[in-house]
């Protein structure tokens, strides 16, 4: 952008001095220079014009791409959350059923110790 405003600008420097330094009328100097004072204006609006619409595309580019990645990552960080809810509740109900093993095996292990035995229906030492 910056070579294009240098262009612009000497542009509109060399077009002044060349009227100023061409042998002609004062007024029609002064015609001349507004005149060409009012194309470099258009000029610079047109590329202003330009380049705003340049920038506002490429933001709402760059927007819905971020937008679109955003739902992706959610998305997919939503699957593997569950994953790991199910992993986790796979692995809870391993633990309580080695616990509740641990548990009966305890017990027939200190009735058997103090010479007593476990009735297996209903888990209750006689």
């Amino acid at each position: 952008m910056s070579n294009f405003s240098d262009i612009l600008l000497g542009t509109a420097i060399g077009a002044a001095l060349g009227i100023l330094f061409a042998p002609d009328k004062g007024e029609n100097t002064r015609r001349k220079l507004r005149d060409e004072a009012l194309k470099a204006k258009d000029k610079i609006e047109e590329s202003a014009s330009e380049i705003k619409e340049q920038v506002s595309s490429t933001v709402n580019t760059k927007k819905a791409n971020l937008e679109s990645q955003l739902e992706e990552v959610m998305s997919n960080m939503s699957y593997k959350a569950e994953d790991v809810i199910s992993t986790l509740e796979e692995k809870l109900s391993e633990l309580k059923a080695k616990n509740k093993q641990l548990q009966k095996d305890g017990k027939t292990e200190f009735a058997t110790a103090n010479g007593a035995s476990i009735d297996k229906n209903t888990n209750k030492t006689i």
